[in-house]
């Protein structure tokens, strides 16, 4: 038995996958949602401010938030992702024997769906599939390029980080997909750059100028009674981001940099069993026709990447920023696949024995964790 599951374990795998989201499904509803509970409650009562726009959102439909709405919204969240994402990887690989190992180092990877299921509720996953949209969408016209800007607008009233969490990868999208696919003009440029300096401008607004206005006590006041059982104080404890400046948290984040430094080795280790869809991208990356395409593709991963050690330095949710910088390559990875190619890139070896030792692995961690590893 073990030998045949060596020959060919992928159908396997995939079943074990989705048994580990249940499970971690199970776990994530009995834990308190302390961040993703509070950012229903929040909304634009008082102004303008940041991390909001989910809160609006949630008021325009009810007064009162009941606890249940974190996993209903975040489950729904998370049903849609896995659909787009199903789409995208169908229209860009299809779903076949061969194809299957790919989609089970993507999909079944801890740092993408089962680490989405961890942090149900909290607002990494929009990114997520707010790319993949952008991966699915025509991209011909400059109502892509508009499109894009719009969800990275409404990336940056979620949560202001997502400029260097998602709009990196959306920006490198738009950039695959428009601009070296159909080619630039005066037109687009100029309205590229000025999408960019208007989205940077609402970030910067969010950052500087987004914190509550009003004594604290009032804030708090205000989210007991948007609660559908006020008597959960200990639900509001993180009331106070909505006041801490960035140098308070990137103090925070320097003060506990000895002890998160720690799982870096793991998180480098998760890295590298995924070393086989590693080896894909570098060879999908190598096939392109264009040398200008691949050093744009290589510059473009280089700059997404930066902008991940500039979240490490600011804010210490480690295990979650790895996760997503994963889940960018996994995305680029997609944009990649639909640019000319001189040759065609092999798949993921389906009968390779180290591969699917790593493919074993993979699917058996269960998720990566929110702040350090597990």
């Amino acid at each position: 038995m073990t030998a045949r599951f060596l020959q060919n374990p992928w159908r396997l795998l995939l079943a074990i996958n989705a048994a580990i989201i249940v499970g971690v499904l199970v776990h994530k509803i009995q834990l308190p949602p302390y961040v993703p509970y509070i950012h229903l409650l929040v909304d634009y009562h008082f102004g303008f401010i940041k991390r909001a726009l989910i809160g609006t959102i949630v008021a325009l439909f009810t007064d009162k938030v009941p606890l249940w709405l974190v996993f209903a919204l975040g489950g729904a969240t998370w049903l849609v992702t896995l659909g787009l994402y199903a789409r995208l990887f169908q229209t860009t690989f299809g779903f076949t024997a061969k194809t299957l190992p790919t989609f089970v180092f993507i999909a079944g990877s801890p740092f993408f769906l089962k680490n989405f299921m961890h942090t149900l509720g909290h607002f990494d996953i929009y990114g997520c599939a707010l790319a993949i949209v952008l991966l699915l969408v025509p991209a011909g016209s400059l109502l892509f390029v508009a499109l894009a800007a719009l969800f990275s607008i409404v990336l940056v009233l979620i949560h202001h980080i997502h400029l260097l969490m998602y709009v990196p990868t959306i920006i490198t999208i738009v950039v695959i997909r428009h601009y070296l696919a159909h080619g630039c003009d005066r037109t687009n440029v100029a309205f590229g750059i000025m999408a960019l300096l208007a989205v940077s401008a609402l970030f910067f607004a969010a950052q500087f100028w987004g914190t509550m206005p009003v004594p604290e006590a009032d804030f708090v006041a205000y989210l007991k009674s948007r609660m559908a059982d006020p008597s959960r104080t200990d639900l509001l404890q993180f009331a106070y981001i909505w006041y801490q400046p960035l140098a308070k948290e990137i103090s925070d984040t320097w003060g506990r940099l000895p002890h998160n430094i720690l799982g870096v080795p793991v998180f480098a280790l998760l890295i590298w069993l995924h070393t086989p869809l590693w080896r894909y991208f570098a060879n999908l990356i190598g096939a392109l026709a264009s040398d200008t395409h691949r050093r744009l593709v290589i510059a473009a991963l280089i700059g997404v990447s930066l902008a991940c050690v500039v979240m490490f330095a600011m804010v210490f949710d480690y295990s979650r920023w790895i996760s997503n910088w994963a889940v960018c390559m996994f995305l680029i990875l997609h944009a990649v696949k639909m640019l000319p190619a001189a040759r065609e890139t092999p798949l993921i070896s389906a009968e390779d024995q180290t591969t699917n030792i790593f493919g074993l692995i993979v699917t058996l961690i269960p998720r990566v964790g929110i702040v350090r590893p597990f």
